[in-house]
């Protein structure tokens, strides 16, 4: 005879916690309700319309923005320069983290502690101004092509902030060696806390460095590593400021550096009655963000 479930009753006690959860709550809500759910849900909204800011008309179109991706050439080059810097930046920024965090966690290194205050300041100073920097850096007339012609490497200068074949990987060295640094420090502080007995263990079983790193380190920072590739993915794939200060807002030269960040914002601030255009732009690169996200996550082991 099957005995029937008592349904257990909530003391007073027990759902007063529960008022005052929701109401300690309630601002919280409120925010990401108005700031993060209306906000997609009025961008979704406006990707149907076509937008009129001055006169603040909507006219329905439908799916004729989205349409209108596949037959812009501007958007398709946007969308190869984005994916580009992002498949080549993300692996690049978390390779380089995880070796660097790999050497400085060994004993007997000295200076490390130095070592690491002095490299993690570009992570402190504005990508703004780093941009600044390496377009000085990478002038006809900058550092690097002053070395370069010491060497012997070439005899003229290379103008690499107006040639389309190297401005977009201008931007990537920027972006690597800036982020490096900050993915460096969450590697080297889990590296810190990853039990030596498991090295001692591998040891005893005649294991070698390389052994040891495949078998016990990288699986150990499994985790670790699915949540720099995924922030990875998200930054590049946003990257807007860094192209904007580089080509004054243009995307040049010749649109090799224009993402769909830059896009978005020419669209939806530099021409009249796009906004409709820009917002499903911004809906598709959402989609683009999540799903390369979800990619790279079930690749690194995730579920």
């Amino acid at each position: 005879m099957e005995i029937p479930k008592m349904k257990k009753r909530r003391t007073k006690g027990q759902a007063q916690e529960i008022r005052q959860a929701w109401l300690f709550l309630a601002p919280a809500i409120i925010v990401v309700s108005i700031f993060f759910v209306l906000a997609i849900a009025f961008a979704v909204y406006l990707s149907f319309n076509d937008v009129n800011l001055y006169s603040s008309t909507y006219t329905f179109k439908g799916f004729d923005n989205y349409l209108r991706m596949f037959q812009d050439k501007k958007a398709l080059i946007a969308l190869k320069n984005t994916a580009t810097f992002a498949f080549v930046v993300v692996p690049l920024q978390t390779l380089f983290a995880l070796v660097i965090a790999y050497i400085l966690s060994s004993k007997g290194i000295k200076g490390k502690k130095m070592f690491r205050m002095v490299y993690f300041l570009p992570t402190l100073t504005s990508s703004s101004a780093l941009t600044i920097i390496f377009m000085f850096i990478f002038n006809v007339y900058g550092p690097i092509n002053e070395f370069f012609m010491c060497l012997g490497l070439y005899n003229e200068p290379i103008n690499f902030l107006q040639e389309p074949a190297y401005a977009l990987k201008v931007i990537m060295v920027m972006n690597i060696w800036s982020t490096v640094p900050y993915y460096m420090t969450i590697y080297l502080a889990s590296l810190v806390d990853l039990p030596s007995s498991l090295y001692e263990a591998a040891s005893v079983d005649g294991a070698t460095a390389i052994d040891k790193l495949r078998y016990i380190t990288i699986p150990y920072l499994r985790p670790i590593t699915t949540y720099v590739l995924l922030t990875g993915i998200i930054g590049t794939f946003q990257m807007f400021d860094q192209a904007y200060i580089f080509s004054n807002g243009s995307g040049g030269p010749n649109n090799s550096t224009l993402t769909i960040s830059l896009m978005i914002y020419q669209y939806a601030f530099g021409q009249m009655n796009t906004m409709g255009y820009a917002a499903a732009l911004a809906i598709v690169l959402a989609i683009i963000i999540f799903m390369a996200s979800r990619l790279a996550e079930k690749l690194n082991g995730g579920r």
